[in-house]
């Protein structure tokens, strides 16, 4: 039987006239939220010890301390919610690829009512849903993307997750920690350093939303410098002494 896709005359290829950004997920969430996490952490963290009238160098080991741990942590806890996340998608999968095979016609019935729920005609709904069950694989990844809302072609790598976050979160978490490094020996200068850091990261991260760039920014430093104000504020309270 002649496709009936071959029937159709030539069309010209398309324009594209947009792109579209890259919202998978595989490196953009953990790159942007380890850059966030790493700069308003470890500032809170750096500006917690000096709050305290620790000494520079007590304040340059809690950094230290705050960009290992911090940056270790972010990418475990990335890598593990990305695989958690994989691994339910594949048992999902395994289920729905069971029902392809055992109950072929009621799958198939199942695509026909979504096209028709969508303003398809039943006829028609009923013969794409045919087509494009003929190819098993073809009609498991339809499924995944009808009921799951994925595509298991387009799965987020745990790798990729973890090293970005890894390497984010690093980059975030040394520019207020950099001046102590460097020989500081008082806050205001990490404090400057980390202030117009949160307002380029807002900027940033603007050109992956729908966001301004002034909110964007504006609102990532009121966040930073909120929590950093708090820190600030206990450690003042416990006033640890000075070495």
């Amino acid at each position: 039987m002649t496709d009936a896709l071959s029937e159709l005359p030539d069309l010209p290829n398309p324009e594209i006239h947009h792109e579209h950004r890259d919202v998978s997920g595989g490196w953009l969430r953990p790159t942007v939220f380890g850059m966030m996490d790493g700069l308003v952490s470890n500032f809170a963290l750096i500006a917690g010890v000096a709050g305290g009238s620790a000494g520079s160098s007590a304040v340059a080991l809690a950094g230290f301390a705050g960009l290992a741990g911090g940056a270790f942590s972010m990418a475990a806890g990335e890598y593990i919610s990305v695989q958690s996340q994989n691994e339910s998608t594949a048992a999902e999968l395994e289920v729905e690829r069971h029902e392809l095979v055992h109950n072929a016609e009621a799958e198939l019935a199942e695509l026909a009512g979504m096209y028709v729920a969508r303003g398809v005609e039943p006829e028609l709904a009923e013969k794409v849903a045919r087509q494009l069950s003929r190819d098993p694989e073809q009609a498991l990844v339809i499924h995944a993307q009808e009921e799951l809302g994925v595509d298991p072609t387009q799965l987020p790598s745990p790798q990729v997750a973890a090293i970005s976050s890894f390497l984010a979160f690093s980059v975030g978490a040394v520019i207020p920690l950099l001046p102590y490094a460097l020989g500081a020996t008082n806050l205001w200068i990490s404090a400057i350093l980390a202030v117009v850091a949160l307002f380029i990261a807002g900027v940033l991260a603007s050109r992956f939303t729908s966001r301004s760039w002034l909110y964007s920014g504006a609102r990532q430093l009121a966040f930073g410098v909120l929590a950093a104000a708090v820190t600030y504020g206990v450690g003042s309270l416990f006033h640890a002494a000075s070495g």
